[in-house]
């Protein structure tokens, strides 16, 4: 087949999307031999996909369609001449929010999750009407879509009325040569040098998104824990500042503990497994996910894991992490409290995490992935997919 993936939404490489996208790439490798990838690139994202150079095909797109409005206009008018010039079999475009209204090829796109129905106030007024009207139009145009949760594809049939034979659930999955335990003894070194962190600390890495991803309730929890413990543990976010990131920023600078409150801002994939094995806990208290990679990955790592359960949370942590519920600081602040009171607790859970993080893997994705492409280009041509 001949395979084509929109690759336009990755943001520079700095969202899970991104990382979703880089990860499906890499296990497609091994298939280069048996199928045709074409990847549309923005230019200046080009060198983050130097890895597929001469194993499959890139097409740069100009860097005057990267703002949102004018890619999405690419998207509609552009791609699909480039579609038929190259005649592509599939294309998978791997976010709602570049799905195709026009068929010059099968369609298959990737939904990670419905937040937009799901947490008030996620987005720009205009965000929030795309991803509540617009999307549901073009989920509908698709000829399949792939969920990455049992929890977003219910969502997708709830939401958007699509048939379960165009709907297949596909895990995300998770790079075992990059998160594993390692040396946590050299991880604290690297952490210690590069970021100053000499305390045991707690580690949540998200955009710095508000409220959506709950920063600022985990901060008062923070406080909270701090004042009643009088614990040397420290808070560590990492991430790129995002919607609503000036509440965050204002929270830590009101916060009576602001000194072991640190930011890091965006952490290179290179440095984030050393970071999640430096880390004594990770939290994750977050009020939507449709899957959530960072408590798979610091679970992979070692690193004993506090978690909502919101969206598919529950589903991927299973009963490998310490709950909270993300609405009520004090639960948060219990737990903060537990782990870093318990070392038995932290090994449990540590335990616990690893054989949850075995549960997931980019090769079995990849093969998942490559069959819906082949049985829905199959379907179409047959003539039973054309809705």
């Amino acid at each position: 087949m001949r395979i084509g993936l929109s690759t336009s939404v990755i943001q520079r490489g700095k969202t899970g999307i991104a990382q979703y996208l880089f990860a499906l790439v890499r296990a497609f490798i091994p298939y280069a031999h048996q199928h045709e990838f074409t990847l549309f690139v923005l230019e200046e994202d080009l060198p983050l996909f130097a890895f597929v150079e001469n194993k499959m095909q890139i097409i740069p797109v100009s860097e005057r369609f990267r703002p949102a409005v004018k890619n999405i206009l690419w998207h509609q008018t552009e791609l699909p001449k480039l579609i038929r010039q190259h005649q592509l079999d599939v294309l998978h475009v791997p976010s709602y929010r570049r799905m195709l209204w026009p068929r010059p090829c099968t369609l298959v796109s990737t939904i990670h999750d419905l937040a937009p129905f799901q947490v008030a106030n996620k987005y720009d007024w205009k965000r929030m009407f795309y991803g509540r009207v617009i999307v549901r139009r073009l989920a509908r145009r698709q000829n399949h879509i792939i969920a990455i949760s049992q929890n977003t594809a219910r969502d997708i049939k709830n939401y958007f009325g699509l048939p379960e034979n165009r709907l297949t659930v596909v895990h995300n999955g998770l790079e075992h040569d990059r998160f594993f335990p390692g040396s946590r003894e050299q991880a604290r070194a690297e952490v210690t040098a590069r970021h100053g962190l000499k305390q045991p600390f707690f580690l949540y890495i998200a955009r710095l998104e508000h409220p959506a991803k709950n920063h600022v309730r985990l901060i008062s929890a923070f406080n909270d824990f701090k004042a009643a413990t009088k614990s040397n543990w420290q808070l560590v976010l990492g991430g790129s500042d995002w919607n609503g990131a000036e509440a965050i920023h204002a929270a830590i600078k009101q916060s009576p503990f602001t000194s072991d409150i640190r930011s890091l801002g965006f952490v290179d994939n290179a440095n984030l497994p050393d970071l999640y094995r430096a880390a004594d806990a990770f939290v994750y208290p977050s009020l939507y996910e449709g899957f959530g990679m960072p408590p798979i990955e610091a679970m992979a790592c070692g690193c004993p894991v506090i978690c909502s359960t919101r969206g598919s949370l529950g589903e991927v942590v299973g009963n490998a992490a310490a709950i909270v519920d993300p609405d009520n600081v004090s639960s948060i602040q219990q737990q903060l409290t537990a782990l870093a009171d318990d070392a038995a607790l932290r090994e449990q859970l540590r335990s616990s995490g690893l054989i949850q993080a075995k549960r997931f893997n980019w090769e079995k994705t990849a093969a998942a992935t490559l069959e819906v492409y082949q049985k829905t280009h199959q379907s179409r041509k047959g003539g039973t997919n054309r809705a």
